[in-house]
């Protein structure tokens, strides 16, 4: 059996503006801990072994998808941690993660035979890795029988930041945690994201999925073939060059645009087996705003969370950060304080999600 981690690492990760850049985005920043969130992302399957009567397996070298201009980033970040060797296939431009995965899939059905994908976002967290591992030994058995796998954090409250995966019934002949999935919805208003905390029958969605590589290829030929079609033409058409594989840019750039929910996943969300969720508690989080960092921080007596050069006087429930000077408060509650050598943001914890305004604007 053939496990391939496929690690997407295009996203810009605007809401944790000044930190992350459009050439620096989150994933290749150290925001908790010794290692970035792209490395935590591989070095969570560390110690991995899947077992059954029949066979075992552990993880092969990972395939990253990532832009052009971040590549040696990517790979020396990768290359840090030592292990296997990395294949990177660069995104010539920006097409959301329906055409990233469909290239790397097409990729991986080449080379390695129907692997079995676990295709993970480059800039999330997991404090428990000993859970996901666990959730990972039922995902396999679903997979290696064709089905689409997604992963369900159990909602922690009436989050509005969050899109959600309604469960349907039992998928009992997958295995006693899995159900078949009834529906997906996008980043709810906030009544009804409280309904979906007190039905039961919601987990927040966390972007990853495992699967075949011919599960997702014949999914994009029923529902998107159109960027199926492209993608196969920039990955014939693509050039590989040591750790890089680099996809035809004229071919990629007429595929359309589209996440991987929308382009297959909704469509999967029928009560059928080709769709299930197993729902697994591992203190998750998208990072995708400060609050969602600073709940990932330890606290102090007053509720602030602070890193860097920084002196708290009378101020509460507040995320500071100053990594290269001095940042000094008096008399604050609820902001967020964030310094750079080049930009400082002063925001309303309640505003964190209009972040990405000020980028637009830059």
């Amino acid at each position: 059996m053939n496990l391939i981690p496929v690690i997407l690492a295009g996203g810009s990760g605007t809401r944790l503006w000044p930190l992350s850049r459009e050439g620096y985005p989150k994933q290749l920043l150290n925001l908790q801990g010794s290692n970035t969130l792209l490395q935590d992302t591989l070095s969570r399957l560390d110690g991995f072994r899947y077992e059954s009567k029949t066979e075992s397996a552990t993880f092969a070298a990972p395939i990253v998808a990532c832009q052009e201009d971040m590549r040696f980033l990517v790979l020396e970040q990768l290359s840090a941690l030592g292990g296997q060797q990395q294949r990177l296939i660069l995104e010539p431009e920006a097409k959301n993660t329906a055409p990233a995965l469909t290239c790397v899939a097409i990729d991986c059905h080449e080379r390695h035979s129907d692997p079995i994908m676990l295709v993970m976002p480059a800039d999330h967290a997991i404090s428990d890795s000993a859970a996901f591992q666990s959730a990972l030994h039922d995902a396999i058995d679903a997979a290696a029988q064709g089905s689409v796998v997604t992963f369900g954090i159990p909602p922690q409250g009436p989050e509005t930041g969050y899109g959600y995966i309604r469960r349907g019934t039992p998928a009992t002949d997958i295995g006693k945690s899995a159900f078949n999935v009834a529906g997906f919805y996008e980043k709810p208003d906030a009544a009804s994201a409280q309904e979906y905390l007190d039905s039961g029958e919601y987990y927040w969605n966390a972007g990853i999925f495992m699967l075949r590589a011919s599960a997702w290829l014949q999914a994009l030929e029923r529902f998107k073939p159109e960027i199926l079609s492209n993608c196969q033409n920039a990955v014939a058409n693509g050039k590989l060059d040591g750790a890089f594989f680099r996809l035809n840019a004229a071919d990629f750039a007429e595929s359309p645009a589209d996440s991987i929910d929308y382009a297959v996943m909704e469509h999967l969300a029928d009560n059928s087996k080709a769709l299930v969720v197993i729902p697994v508690e591992m203190g998750w989080s998208d990072v995708g705003s400060w609050p969602a960092l600073m709940k990932l921080g330890n606290e102090d007596a007053d509720g602030n969370v602070i890193q860097g050069d920084v002196l708290a006087e009378d101020t509460r429930n507040s995320l500071l950060i100053s990594p290269d000077r001095l940042l000094a408060t008096l008399g604050i509650e609820d902001l967020i304080v964030v310094s750079t050598p080049d930009a400082l943001l002063i925001a309303h914890k309640d505003a964190s999600q209009d972040v990405r305004k000020i980028v637009d604007r830059l």
